[in-house]
């Protein structure tokens, strides 16, 4: 990867290595995120479920100025979560809800006479089901979505008067698909050799009926210009990967754009920057496209802590945690107290170098939606060494051992050698269920 801004705040910074996502796809992991509930708590169980609270608006009332600049995926989206001042980019894709609202990018598109690329478009092309939602930025660089939310976001730092405290949320739509880097930036990954999981028919029939199902759901209809191909070639892998990672380059350079930024106007003399993603992708690795599914590619996301002179320079901390464990850490670094009920709990004596272990178990959800038709309800708990898939009502799952199977490829659901780990992990399932019940009895789901 060629990410040097990113790699920067590695080193100068505190990176979680073993952070996890409670939600398979956007607004629930945001939801999370953003509310510090699990998505069973939230009732934000997939795209399109309204929530409108958070904990921002705990900023807010404390004094903070809230600017949210890109992408939030609230619905509706431009409901105030406690920001002051919203400038929202969505997904370039945006079928599933809101087709036809449009952002602060279909605005300025519009007033340069463009029209945006888009699914209606890459349908016309002769190859389109063989791209796997692998195009090129045809467009004047400066109107990608990922560069527009860089540069908006670098305006408003200097245009803005210094404003402190300030809480500064900055959305990038990308790498989410489809992959269409501005090919300067792809050339240079079209000439690597690039890792790329094999994907054995073996591994495909060990898979649970709804992933089966999300394979072909996947390969019949083109979600966010992507048509899974159920055999895809290495050249047609190679090629989606690298313009996948030909984008973060992108959204890297802005990353360093936004510091740079930042520090000419002096915030960065007291400041905290976090880095983070709401999901990862396949990128047809156990023949999956997307998110969707409770693999590593999607639950784990990076995860950096900034703050030079306040917290120790090139940290890893390899302890398990939630990403909307973020949210008490920031409310408890601006001084507010953090709700008693919330499931998240604070990052901070990590950050500080204290004996910190990190969870013993992380949990992620999904629910039935347009895309994952095949089950009601999907639950993932995992430790440090294994991981349990849980389907609801249903006697199939998945079970892997990391230490291992890191690659998650062998499923041990029905191994007799792995029954007693599996009951053990199932226990903990119901434990940690009806704990949060239990916990979060006096926060209502309705207020979201």
């Amino acid at each position: 990867m060629d990410t040097p801004h990113l790699d920067r705040l590695v080193r100068e910074g505190v990176c979680f290595t073993d952070c996890h996502v409670t939600a398979a796809s956007c607004a629930p992991a945001r939801a999370s995120l953003f509310k510090g509930y699990y998505p069973h708590t939230t009732g934000i169980l997939k795209n399109a479920d309204q929530w409108r609270h958070s904990w921002i608006e705990l900023l807010n009332q404390a004094g903070y100025h809230c600017t949210n600049v890109g992408k939030m995926h609230t619905w509706p989206f431009e409901t105030e979560l406690g920001f002051d001042e919203r400038y929202v980019v969505e997904n370039k894709d945006r079928y599933l809800e809101g087709r036809y609202y449009f952002d602060e990018w279909d605005k300025a598109l519009r007033f340069r006479g463009l029209i945006k690329q888009q699914r209606e478009l890459y349908r016309q092309r002769p190859d389109y089901r063989q791209r796997l939602g692998a195009f090129e930025w045809e467009l004047p660089e400066d109107t990608h979505p990922d560069v527009f939310v860089g540069d908006l976001a670098t305006w408003w730092i200097n245009s803005f008067p210094r404003t402190e405290p300030l809480f500064l949320q900055i959305g990038f739509p990308g790498p989410h698909p489809p992959y269409d880097p501005v090919p300067r930036y792809a050339r240079p990954y079209r000439a690597k050799d690039l890792p790329l999981l094999e994907v054995t028919q073996e591994e495909l029939d060990g898979q649970p009926p709804p992933l089966q199902e999300l394979r072909i759901h996947n390969n019949q209809i083109d979600h966010d210009s992507v048509v899974l191909d159920l055999n895809p070639t290495p050249e047609q892998r190679h090629r989606q990967r690298a313009y996948y990672l030909a984008n973060v380059t992108m959204i890297d350079e802005k990353v360093g754009q936004i510091m740079a930024a930042l520090e000419q106007r002096g915030y960065l003399e007291n400041a905290v920057v976090i880095f983070t993603s709401d999901h990862g992708d396949c990128l047809t690795d156990h023949g999956h496209s997307q998110k969707w599914t409770m693999y590593d590619q999607i639950t784990r996301v990076p995860t950096i802590v900034w703050a030079p002179g306040r917290f120790q320079a090139g940290t890893s901390v390899a302890g398990l945690c939630q990403q909307m464990d973020l949210g008490p850490t920031i409310l408890e670094l601006a001084g507010i107290p953090i709700p008693s009920n919330l499931e998240a709990i604070t990052l901070l004596p990590a950050l500080l170098g204290a004996d910190w272990s990190g969870r013993n178990y992380v949990f992620a959800e999904q629910a039935r939606d347009g895309i994952l038709t095949g089950c009601e309800f999907m639950t993932m708990v995992r430790n440090k060494a294994w991981k349990l898939v849980h389907f609801l009502d249903e006697p199939y799952g998945q079970l892997f051992d990391l230490a291992q199977d890191p690659d998650e490829v062998c499923n041990l659901w029905m191994d007799p050698s792995a029954q007693t780990m599996k009951q053990e992990l199932l226990a903990v399932l119901r434990e940690w269920r009806i704990r949060s019940q239990y916990q979060t009895a006096d926060w209502s789901a309705d207020w979201r």
